[in-house]
């Protein structure tokens, strides 16, 4: 990567490319920095979301703006599979790049991208948000501090929670493989991300195990209907639709995960979403194909050992991890972490309240440290400011295309080296 002039005599210009949930939530944090950066461009095939970026210049199409450059960087936060020919070409186009995860969903394409920025020499960063949150910087200390003497393994639970999972990932835009992709990428390759950062080792082994157990057509309750709005059942359902979406209007108008179900902000309109769409259709009468469950075992540098586990079927918050050492262990859940010490028996306990680590949280305040660091690495022209490029990226990338080899094949798979 070329170093970059700083930008010292103006806030620095950004453009985003999707202005879907991620992207407006970056949006809204240049435009509460205007002394950092402003807000320049938006594009989006959908009126409805160019206007809610509330960016001055609207396009359908991402193309106009590698035609024209009108920023310094671009934000492309647009669906899995539709990354790589908006980054390349920006990239060429001489833009810094802020891409959200996953970066692509094949390993061909994944290499295809780092390759094409790292030739471009732009300022690149992954959203792998996780890495700049204030609990991360805490579990991370702890580990670096030596504490826990030599490092020897780690466990690290994602429970993404059984309302959501339906939500995003049976009925939503990540509930097919072929349209996103699989599961252990889509979600999770930010938890092999983090596991590898906050252990400074690199992920070389995996074996897992997994599958789509619960939300399958034979599971579907007798004299259930195929929506939920028509469903004798539905009240007994703990996937109902009604349930999880009427609660969530409030009397300002709709909130998420409402917005991503209907642009309407009353309930005569997500009914009619919901009697139409497909948030409303039976979780065991879609077609989706992800995974509800899977385990990763992994072999990591320097000898390491861990395992992370997705769940659907938990409560949806924050991230639950235990790191084990030879003369020490800790556990986190996102809002505290507790150290015991071997040598002299105590335990001491961090506190952060209300940090989190999930999205509809804000990650934390990942979403927000993450932007801020991206427009100050330009700022400044320091690219260390950086915690998640191209190559930390893309190895926690292959970890989870090897994962998925060895998922499917049941053996254990090499990581290669990226």
């Amino acid at each position: 990567m070329t170093l970059h002039h700083p930008i010292t005599d103006r806030p620095v210009r950004v453009a985003v490319v999707g202005a879907g949930q991620r992207g407006l939530t970056y949006a809204e944090w240049i435009k509460d920095h205007p002394e950092q950066a402003e807000l320049v461009a938006v594009a989006d095939p959908r009126p409805s979301a160019r206007a809610a970026s509330g960016a001055p210049l609207e396009f359908d199409d991402w193309r106009p703006l590698a035609e024209n450059r009108i920023a310094d960087a671009v934000i492309v936060a647009t669906q899995d599979r539709d990354h790589v020919e908006p980054v390349l070409a920006l990239a060429r186009a001489g833009y810094a790049i802020l891409s959200e995860k996953p970066l692509a969903p094949t390993e061909d394409e994944t290499r295809k991208l780092v390759e094409g920025v790292r030739e471009a020499g732009v300022l690149f960063a992954v959203c792998h948000v996780l890495r700049y949150t204030e609990y991360t910087d805490l579990v991370k200390s702890v580990v670096d501090s030596g504490v826990l003497g030599e490092l020897v393994s780690m466990e690290h639970l994602e429970p993404v929670g059984w309302w959501h999972y339906a939500h995003s990932f049976v009925r939503g835009p990540w509930h097919s493989e072929a349209d996103s992709s699989p599961m252990i990428l889509a979600k999770s390759c930010h938890d092999l991300d983090w596991m590898s950062y906050v252990l400074g080792a690199r992920i070389e082994e995996v074996a897992s195990f997994g599958g789509l157990k619960h939300f399958r057509p034979e599971n579907k309750p007798a004299g259930a209907a195929d929506r939920c709005l028509d469903c004798p059942v539905e009240p007994d359902c703990p996937y109902s639709a009604p349930k999880l979406y009427m609660p969530t209007l409030r009397d300002e108008g709709a909130v998420w995960p409402v917005t991503h179900v209907t642009e309407a902000t009353d309930e005569e309109g997500l009914r009619e979403a919901l009697r139409t769409g497909p948030y409303g259709v039976c979780v065991y009468a879609g077609d989706n194909d992800v995974v509800d469950h899977q385990v990763v075992a992994m072999r990591l540098s320097g000898s390491l050992t861990a395992t992370f586990q997705m769940m659907a079927f938990t409560e949806q918050t924050h991230r639950q991890t235990r790191i084990f050492g030879s003369h020490g262990w800790m556990s986190g859940d996102g809002e505290r972490v507790t150290v015991q010490d071997f040598r002299t028996g105590e335990s001491t306990v961090h506190e952060l309240g209300e940090a989190g680590s999930n999205a509809a949280d804000g990650h934390g305040g990942g979403d927000t440290a993450l932007v801020a660091a991206f427009v100050q690495a330009l700022a400044s022209g320091d690219p260390e400011k950086i915690r998640s490029g191209t190559d930390a990226s893309l190895n926690s990338h292959l970890a989870a295309f090897a994962a998925e080899r060895a998922r499917h094949t049941r053996t254990v798979q090499q990581v290669p080296v990226s």
